[in-house]
């Protein structure tokens, strides 16, 4: 999945470190992070590399892969600036592609991290401009004392199973074509379960049983926490698909699910782990 970097380490402990030259910086446009590829591979500026472009923005430590430090930071919105000699703009889109993973993975929390602060310049509250606290990833009001942290956003993954079928999905009115599975947020006041249970009836028309949870991923391209669930049909098999969420809704029997799915999302994991046998 995304986050499986292999043997590096991911330590996001909160650090109120100062950017040093040999640290890794992510920095963002509206165009994407800045970036080069070189022979395939996806490289990273230093502090150093960058130098005076730096000047008049603010890097804050995000976290270490391995003993490498990154900080990320932004650009003015209205009037980026042009990328410096050797690197360029590289648009989200192509963060799934990218190589190493590790690298890919970094990008995009730091772009969940920026998104949040540069949305985050003024309380919510009272409108005072915050500050960043000195003890821990988030942002302080000094007029009321608001406390906001970053933003992560409950959602589920429900695979639907009836014996050897499996319900697919494909998202309307999306960039993202691939096969996927049921999905939606958590709403306030709702349990996890629960939410299983009415993005199945609601996308579907389908009733589920025998919730049982298989796995978690940060899905920081779009700074949610997905939480990962088998169910079995509970009642009629006829779906009534909920057409302004979806483009297709169907049951596959497990020797015919297709290949068209995001192999890195918990959603792909899923699929491939239904069609290998296994049963929940």
């Amino acid at each position: 999945m995304l986050q499986d970097i292999g043997q590096g380490r991911f330590d996001n402990q909160f650090h109120f470190y100062t950017v040093q030259d040999p640290d890794t910086v992510l920095l963002y446009s509206e165009r994407g992070v800045l970036g080069k590829e070189d022979e395939g591979l996806l490289q990273l500026p230093s502090c150093a590399q960058l130098g005076d472009t730096l000047g008049g923005i603010t890097l804050r430590y995000a976290f270490s892969l391995d003993q490498t430090r990154y900080f990320y930071g932004f650009s003015n919105e209205e009037n980026p600036f042009p990328a410096p000699d050797g690197f360029e703009w590289i648009a989200s889109r192509h963060y799934r592609e990218m190589v190493p993973q590790d690298l890919a993975y970094a990008c995009c929390v730091g772009e969940s991290l920026q998104r949040w602060r540069r949305s985050r310049r003024f309380c919510g509250r009272c409108g005072t401009s915050v500050a960043d606290s000195t003890t821990e990833r988030a942002v302080v009001c000094p007029a009321c004392g608001l406390v906001e942290y970053p933003k992560i956003c409950p959602a589920v993954i429900a695979a639907v199973t009836d014996g050897d079928r499996l319900v697919l999905t494909k998202y309307r009115g999306r960039a993202f074509r691939k096969y996927a599975l049921v999905a939606g947020f958590n709403e306030i006041g709702e349990s996890i379960e629960d939410t299983v249970r009415r993005e199945v009836l609601e996308e579907t028309g389908l009733r589920v049983k025998d919730i049982t949870f298989y796995k978690s991923q940060p899905w920081v391209v779009t700074d949610t926490l997905l939480m990962g669930f088998f169910c079995k049909l509970d009642g009629p098999d006829t779906i009534h698909m909920q057409e302004d969420e979806l483009s297709v809704a169907q049951w596959f029997h497990r020797s015919q699910i297709p290949d068209d799915y995001s192999a890195i999302s918990l959603t792909g994991e899923m699929i491939e782990v239904f069609r290998s046998g296994a049963v929940f």
